[in-house]
């Protein structure tokens, strides 16, 4: 199984703070947020290549946080992918980014695929295990409790088995509190439906969207996230943060 961590926007709502380093790097309670994301994957075990696809900007952030990661945490093996971007005005956006993750490292395995800036408060083993005995696609999701927080996400419908039946990118009149969130799982027999939204020239940003054009055509399942997860997309938010995994 392999791991490709989306690390490759600008996050230019938080400049000047990620006007020299990259959100997935910024210290949330003493360490990276993409450490958070890797110290409750790791768990799953089986995991034989961490693909992190940033851009040209800040590669060389990253092959140095992966370096240091290396030598004094969990011994995984990395590569850093630059997706040749160089500001919002040329980025290939998170869907595109997968694809050329996929195209370029010749990639033909399962893959679990997370945003970098993730925070999550627990370990995720269940997610390998459900992943695994699902084999099929699997959107984490989690339950944010405000329907006003929801519009800024995705709302979703389940049937009784946890399979999506209805996916909406932004509502406006949201039903319910359970949002997806960027953490997912594609078996391998998925990978050409990947590469299928692209060429169609389906918009290649925002990776909800594909669970939006994926779901009507195959089974796509959904799993639980225990304990806390945030999302930061403003400089209060990553304050909140602060404060909270602080006291965790």
């Amino acid at each position: 199984m392999k791991i490709i961590i989306l690390a490759a926007g600008y996050a230019t709502r938080l400049y000047p703070l990620t006007l020299t380093q990259p959100k997935p790097l910024l210290p949330v309670a003493g360490k990276p947020m993409i450490d958070y994301v890797l110290d409750n994957l790791a768990p799953i075990g089986g995991i034989d290549r961490i693909y992190v696809v940033t851009n040209a900007k800040f590669a060389d952030h990253f092959q140095k946080w992966a370096t240091d990661y290396h030598a004094h945490k969990a011994q995984l093996n990395f590569t850093i992918v630059n997706d040749r971007s160089t500001d919002d005005s040329n980025k290939l956006g998170a869907i595109g980014d997968i694809c050329y993750v996929l195209k370029t490292q010749n990639v033909t395995d399962d893959i679990i695929v997370v945003a970098g800036d993730n925070l999550f408060s627990d370990k995720l083993p269940d997610f390998g295990r459900f992943c695994r005995e699902k084999n099929a696609p699997v959107l984490a999701v989690y339950d944010v409790g405000d329907l006003e927080q929801i519009k800024k996400y995705n709302a979703i419908t389940l049937d009784g088995d946890g399979r999506i039946t209805f996916f909406e990118e932004k509502p406006k009149n949201p039903a319910s509190t359970l949002t997806g969130i960027a953490l997912y799982y594609y078996p391998k027999s998925t990978l050409p439906l990947i590469e299928q939204y692209v060429a169609e020239g389906n918009n290649p940003d925002q990776p909800g969207r594909l669970i939006q054009w994926l779901y009507p055509r195959v089974p796509v399942y959904t799993w639980r996230v225990p304990g806390l997860w945030y999302d930061i997309g403003s400089k209060e938010t990553l304050e909140e943060a602060n404060r909270i995994f602080a006291k965790r």
